[in-house]
């Protein structure tokens, strides 16, 4: 598998979180010479509130992690990559307790203070014997500084880890949020979109991450789509330790706190960019695509006209050919079902104005148009001429080496 061509020269460097300590290792689930187990020990009082994937068939995991939140006791997370525990019926709600049991007696908890993720392929029966032995010996190798190994555990398709961290402060104390997340395809937003882990050492009670959590992936990791295919394994968890208390932090407990200010768009900051590292290891992707829409009957409308453009084939497979094709952006904003003045149509790419009020510009040249697409970030901007909603999405561009890399996924 070709690696991105987005791939960073150099992984980010993530801090120490107080109360964090992790460690990842080879357990062969289901992949050789790489890692695909991760144990994330945390220290007592650390809280957590998560959003998940809404799919009819959510896997165990994401049933019993949802079960639990928002959560004031949370000692342990285990994350699994190669099987994703989903469409495995009773034999993976087992999976999962066993799991849950087996990291509950190495961190000293209640298994319900154990959270459980899984990714990999679907309808395969998940055996907790392959893995659940190798807790011990990632306990005792656990440290703070194990964020990439971490990561790496995670990965799928994936062709390079994804870590971003970001500082904030709180009443004047400065508070770390690092982040952690695997996505590469069956990427589309409903809740959440992949794998993603947050944890900081503020202290904030679990009703309010719950709501910083929700209110965060909107325009982050649910403004981004590879292919329009929700995963049944679609977890966000965000995890507060609580160690920057003993720095003077104050314990945040209401959502409307002022004091969260400066988190909260930390937060939001920190999962945009792992929502477009996500985007720009889209399976096979080539281009890096933001689709602007602007002009809508409202914000809704702009997101649902945005994602007809970002998931139209027809579009991608332009973007990947390097075609500036502009009339397969107008069967998109046609199809989304929304209201659009045809007659007021407006289109650019980056800042070469395409169409407007309906028609071709009369400045635009074709060969101007080809050379932007030419460029490896893009943009397309509409304007669909009704009133005042917008909306930002971020997408890829659909090559032949996603139809390689989906066709021989379990081979």
């Amino acid at each position: 598998m070709a690696q991105s061509p987005f791939t960073p020269k150099k992984s980010a460097e993530l801090p120490p979180v107080a109360g964090v300590r992790l460690a990842a290792c080879e357990a062969g689930i289901r992949y050789s010479g790489r890692k695909d187990l991760m144990l994330v020990l945390l220290d007592a009082g650390t809280c957590a509130g998560g959003v998940f994937t809404r799919s009819k068939t959510a896997s165990a995991a994401v049933d019993w992690c949802r079960a639990l939140m928002p959560s004031a006791a949370v000692r342990a997370l285990v994350v699994n990559a190669g099987n994703a525990n989903a469409f495995t019926g009773m034999k993976g709600r087992e999976a999962v307790e066993a799991t849950a049991n087996a990291a509950a007696k190495i961190a000293e908890c209640a298994a319900t203070e154990v959270l459980i993720a899984s990714t990999g392929v679907i309808g395969e029966a998940l055996d907790p014997t392959k893995f659940c032995h190798r807790l011990t010996d990632l306990a005792a190798a656990a440290t703070d500084d194990a964020w990439s190994d971490g990561a790496s555990a995670i990965m799928t398709t994936d062709t390079y880890p994804k870590l971003a961290t970001r500082k904030a402060e709180i009443d004047g104390v400065e508070i770390v949020i690092n982040g952690l997340a695997k996505g590469s395809g069956m990427i589309a937003p409903d809740m959440a979109t992949m794998l993603a882990f947050f944890f900081t050492d503020a202290a904030i009670a679990p009703e309010v991450l719950q709501s910083l959590c929700a209110e965060a992936v909107g325009p982050t990791f649910n403004a981004i789509t590879i292919d329009g295919d929700t995963s049944t394994s679609d977890t966000v968890l965000l995890l507060a330790t609580g160690g920057a208390a003993a720095r003077g932090a104050p314990h945040i407990s209401a959502a409307d706190d002022p004091r969260l200010a400066g988190f909260a768009e930390a937060l939001s900051s920190v999962m945009r960019d792992l929502a477009h590292q996500i985007v720009k290891d889209g399976e096979g992707a080539s281009k890096f695509v933001e689709v602007v829409v602007e002009g809508a009957e409202h914000d809704a409308a702009a997101r649902k006209i945005a994602f007809a453009i970002a998931n139209s084939p027809l579009v991608k497979t332009a973007l990947a050919g390097e075609d500036p094709n502009w009339g397969r952006v107008v069967m998109a904003v046609g199809k989304a079902g929304e209201e659009a003045n045809r007659d007021k149509l407006a289109i650019w790419f980056g800042d070469l104005a395409v169409a407007r009020d309906g028609e071709v510009d009369p400045d635009y040249q074709e060969n101007e148009g080809a050379r932007y697409m030419k460029n490896s970030e893009l943009v397309i901007r509409v304007d669909v001429g009704v009133a005042a909603g917008q909306a930002t999405v971020w997408t890829c561009d659909l090559t032949h080496d996603y139809i390689s890399i989906n066709a021989d996924y379990r081979s």
